[in-house]
């Protein structure tokens, strides 16, 4: 009854802080904070087992707030657990503060940004996932909302990890019936999440979310029929504030200060209790080792190679000199080659099926407990998962993506199969490396690049074989690019990347024999894109540029060069300007644009010929 007590004190200590520090923010969510405080005082004070001294600590428990919008309940309990001081909680939302409106990774213990609904069970999966593999006794446990449960990707993750019978994962779902702008697709009807959560294979216990006896006891059968546990808890939002509580339109809501000031005296004063002494620490636990190298021999090619089965070569030649090195593929890994990975490491190997939002998170919550995901399916497919992708920035998350079949170079599956978006869909997020290589010696060293690279990398593979440009002993550094022809008097600088540098290699080939040199620049390293050397190629061909590139206009190499150049040299852009359509490789990049002959009449125009 004593514990019982004290877990009532810190939620009211929680209720407390949230709303005194929203109003001092002027902004935030205190209502959905209010409903969920006696479940956050369960998780944090009593059932967790973690190392308030280290968040790094591999034996900790881990917690992802997907509700992400109650980012001050997880700021109150870091401060009720004396991570953070409690006068910091002022600071909510401030620029100098890492106390941010809805988590990052600039605050050590968050270990995945979040916000965007319905992303955090993928993430805690993942996670999950990463203490089996370190044969670790910690759990992860998920804090969610009832309306992101309206969310696809919830029910992808939920099918993976009851595929995998993740006991050690938990989900709470802070039933609280009200989303932003009305009620939620259940409303109170926990019985219909029950069933919908039973379906998919977990062990689905309700519960009254504000008796703190209730969410002890049901804490305790967590896991206890070997299958993934979900608490689906009724609450109600603003618990505790009679004029907020269950109310419609206090969503995102602060309270003034005279409101605050009438919802303070309803809850009473600070109970004085030392939170700290309540925490429970874990037993030590030493994880296994996983550092590796991220260097491997390149294979010396001789006949043409698709550079996405160098990329399944490459893979799997890291994946015998590094452990931390994971395979994930989404159906596709005989077309992506991430097959060869996964026969010789099975236990290293996700097969995410057809869900490409749930393996990109699932990829940020195993990289966030250390591992290195390369994470690959075609790239036309990889635009479902832009949200995802972008919160992986967020995250500062180690993911690796390969997406394959891109442009119109994949021939007769037609459009729906082309990826022609995804350099638009990398190239602006912050920090994330983009490799385009154009063969299978640059391909398999793209990889081991990434591998070494601290970030979110993208290589971008291609279907058909292509020559070899380069021998096994060349060298391509993040941030470079190849001058592949080079002769005194060239009259123009084209920048190609993949496929069609060799429709820029055959170009030069014809227009030789005219008397017209090309200056050809393999710009394999998309972004960072090398500047000073196209810079200088192209003032020495007299200030004219082309860019060619198997992708859209909008966001691909061509915008890359442009903002380089910022107008100050002749350029063209031949790229894909109209909605594509089945052929063969060939037939395609001749009728849309890109092949050896528009190439020569675009550099002949510059010349004016």
């Amino acid at each position: 009854m004593a514990k019982i007590d004290d877990l009532h004190k810190i939620a009211t200590r929680l209720r407390i802080h949230c709303l005194r520090m929203t109003t001092a923010a002027g902004s935030g969510h205190p209502t959905s904070c209010l409903s969920a405080a006696d479940l956050a005082a369960c998780l944090f004070f009593s059932e967790m087992r973690w190392n308030t001294q280290d968040p790094q600590d591999p034996a900790n428990d881990e917690f992802v707030l997907s509700k992400g919008h109650a980012a001050p309940l997880l700021w109150a309990a870091y401060a009720e657990a004396g991570i953070i001081p409690i006068e910091s909680l002022l600071d909510l939302r401030k620029i100098t503060s890492d106390l941010e409106g809805h988590p990052t990774p600039r605050m050590p213990w968050v270990k995945a940004a979040t916000g965007s609904l319905g992303q955090g069970l993928s993430v805690g999966t993942g996670m999950a996932i990463a203490q089996r593999l370190d044969k670790s006794p910690a759990r992860t446990f998920v804090l969610m909302g009832d309306g992101e449960c309206a969310e696809g990707q919830v029910w992808e993750a939920a099918a993976d990890a009851a595929l995998w019978k993740l006991r050690n994962l938990v989900a709470l779902v802070d039933v609280n019936r009200l989303g932003q702008s009305g009620p939620t697709m259940h409303q109170h009807d926990l019985a219909a999440l029950a069933r919908k959560f039973r379906a998919f294979g977990w062990d689905a216990l309700v519960i009254d979310g504000h008796k703190i006896d209730k969410i002890l006891a049901a804490l305790k059968l967590a896991g206890k029929k070997g299958l993934p546990t979900v608490i689906l808890a009724r609450t109600i939002k603003g618990k505790g504030v009679s004029f907020v509580e269950d109310k419609n339109g206090w969503h995102g809501r602060p309270l003034k200060a005279d409101e605050l000031a009438r919802a303070l005296e309803e809850i009473g004063s600070l109970p004085e209790i030392d939170s700290r002494r309540l925490i429970h620490k874990p037993k030590p636990f030493k994880k296994r080792s996983l550092a590796g190298s991220t260097e491997f021999p390149l294979t010396a090619y001789t006949e043409k190679t698709a550079t996405r089965l160098a990329y399944g070569n490459a893979l799997l030649k890291l994946g015998k000199v590094n452990p931390a090195v994971l395979a994930i593929d989404g159906d596709v890994k005989n077309s992506t080659y991430a097959d060869k990975f996964f026969e010789s490491f099975p236990g290293r190997s996700l097969e995410a099926f057809i869900d490409e939002q749930n393996m990109i998170s699932l990829g940020v919550g195993l990289a966030a407990k250390g591992y290195i995901p390369f994470i690959a399916t075609f790239a036309a497919f990889l635009s479902r998962a832009h949200d995802q992708i972008r919160m992986a920035a967020y995250s500062f998350s180690n993911i690796k993506v390969c997406g394959s079949h891109v442009g119109v170079s994949i021939g007769e599956d037609g459009p729906s199969q082309m990826g022609l978006e995804d350099l638009a869909i990398f190239r602006p997020i912050p920090g994330c490396v983009v490799l385009y290589p154009s063969d299978a010696v640059c391909s398999e060293a793209c990889v081991a690049a990434a591998a070494a690279h601290k970030g979110m990398c993208y290589i971008r593979t291609s279907r058909p074989a292509t020559p070899i440009l380069y021998g096994p002993g060349e060298t391509f550094p993040i941030g470079g690019s190849k001058v592949l022809r080079k002769n005194e008097g060239d009259a123009v600088t084209v920048i190609a990347a993949g496929i069609t540098v060799h429709e820029a290699i055959k170009a030069f080939e014809a227009l030789r024999k005219e008397g017209l040199g090309l200056r050809i620049i393999d710009a394999y390293s998309v972004a960072p894109l090398d500047s000073a050397t196209i810079l200088r190629e192209i003032a020495e061909t007299g200030g004219r540029a082309l860019v060619v590139e198997d992708h859209y206009a909008a966001g691909g190499l061509g915008e890359a060069v442009a903002s380089v150049l910022a107008g100050r040299v002749a350029f063209k852009h031949l790229c894909i300007r109209e909605l594509p359509r089945s052929g063969k490789p060939d037939e395609l990049m001749e009728r849309f644009g890109i092949s050896a002959s528009h190439i020569a009449l675009a550099a002949r125009e510059l010349l004016g010929r």
